[in-house]
Order: C-alpha cells, then sequence, then structure tokens
C-alpha cells in the first residue's frame, strides 16, 4: 500500500486512556495489512528504562538524558508488536501498575515527546507498508497528515469500567475511574502536545457502542478513504 516515492498511507488514532484504541489499532492492522506501530508501548518502554535505572519520571532533565542512550524497536508478531528495548524484548514487561504509570508521567515531557515523534516517524518511514499509529497527538503532531484521522473517545467511568474488568489491578472500581480522571487531565492540560482532536478527525464515541460496532465504524471510514483518497 505504501509507494516509496510518496508518504506512507498514514491511520492515526487518538484519544484518551481505555477508549480502545490499541484494539482498533490492531484490527485495522490486520484488516488492512498495514503494520501497527504502538505509540504508547514505545512510552511504557521509556518508563521501564526510568524505572529499571532509578531514573525519575517527573525529572525531565533526567529523562532527556535517558533517551539519548535509548533505542526502541517494534517488531511485528503473531500476537502483536514484540516491544525490544535496548535490544532486549520486554513486551511481557509493559503492563503492570507501575510502568502503566510512569508511562504517563514520562508522556508530559517536551524534550521526551520530541524524541519520541522523531522515533515513531523513522519507523513509518521504514515501513514496507502503511502504517496504523495510535497514542494522544498521532493525528496532531506526529503525522498532521495523515489519510485517516479517527479520535476515539467514552466517558470516564466506561472507560474506567472496562480497565477495571481487563482484571490485573486489586484497585475498586472507583479508585480505577479516579485515575483514569487524574491522566485525563494530566493529558489534556500538558505544555506539550495536549491531547486534542484534531480538527479534520472523525470522532467515534465508543461509551454506549458494543466492540463489533466500533470495529465496524473504524473500518469503514478506512475502506472509503482507501476506495476515494481524494475525498
Amino acid at each position: 500500500m505504501k509507494d516509496k516515492a510518496a508518504n506512507p498511507f498514514v491511520v492515526a488514532i487518538d484519544g484518551p486512556a481505555g477508549a480502545g484504541k490499541s484494539t482498533v489499532a490492531a484490527h485495522l492492522a490486520s484488516r488492512f495489512s498495514l503494520l501497527n506501530l504502538e505509540t504508547g508501548a514505545m512510552y511504557r518502554a521509556l518508563a521501564l528504562k526510568a524505572l529499571r535505572t532509578g531514573t525519575d519520571p517527573d525529572d525531565a532533565p533526567a529523562m532527556e538524558v535517558l533517551t539519548r542512550s535509548t533505542r526502541i524497536e517494534l517488531e511485528p508478531a503473531d500476537t502483536g508488536n514484540r516491544v525490544l528495548l535496548d535490544g532486549d524484548d520486554v513486551t511481557q514487561d509493559l503492563r503492570t501498575p507501575e510502568v502503566t504509570a510512569a508511562a504517563s508521567r514520562v508522556s508530559v515531557h517536551g524534550p521526551v515527546r520530541e524524541w519520541m515523534v522523531a522515533a515513531q516517524r523513522a519507523l513509518a518511514d521504514h515501513a514496507t507498508t502503511g502504517v496504523v499509529m495510535e497514542g494522544r497527538d498521532i493525528g496532531t503532531v506526529v503525522f498532521p497528515d495523515a489519510q485517516v484521522k479517527l479520535f476515539l473517545d467514552a466517558s470516564p467511568e466506561a472507560r474506567g469500567e472496562r480497565r477495571f474488568e481487563q482484571g490485573g489491578t486489586a484497585a475498586s472500581r472507583e479508585a480505577v475511574v479516579q485515575d483514569m480522571q487524574e491522566r485525563d487531565r494530566r493529558d489534556r492540560s500538558r505544555e506539550q502536545s495536549p491531547l486534542v482532536a484534531a480538527a479534520d478527525a472523525v470522532l467515534v464515541d465508543t461509551t454506549n457502542l458494543t466492540l463489533s460496532e466500533v470495529l465496524a465504524r473504524t473500518t469503514a471510514i478506512v475502506a472509503a478513504r482507501i476506495a476515494h483518497p481524494a475525498a
């Protein structure tokens, strides 16, 4: 799907935590033979390195220094991407509550986001097919010229309920929702690349939609753009 003489075909998916971005990205990548570049996994990998090296995730200068010695790679696998941190497979280490919380904290730093944007663009440029990228600022900062921009959203209560039902936490439903609201506040209020929908993004509110309905709606949007690229 990618013409080497042109920009890669990019599907940019943005939205708050728990809105279903990762699930939609994986589905669209499989459906349209696109490479799924998981930006959230990249931030989690950097956060994991910060925790392992004793670097304070809230210390912007220290985090900037850490990026200079960090290499993050994504390799397609049958069950999603393998995430390599400085050559080591850390895929199974990225979903702990500690890494999740640290990833949100490191993502607010301007130098870290600039480093991530450069890394994400490089990964897309080297892809042999088009790509799907999901995160907080893909359609606004990383790929403002993406052919397809989706903004997935849902109420904090709905997103918190989904995270709670996924398991992996001993927190109560109320605590999970409260944590979701705090992450929203950080993402939407940060100075560098705040979470906002691109002006030309298609908003998909998943609050009252089933997963099948969300996948059907987003698939139709991408299919229409592929069929009519100039639309």
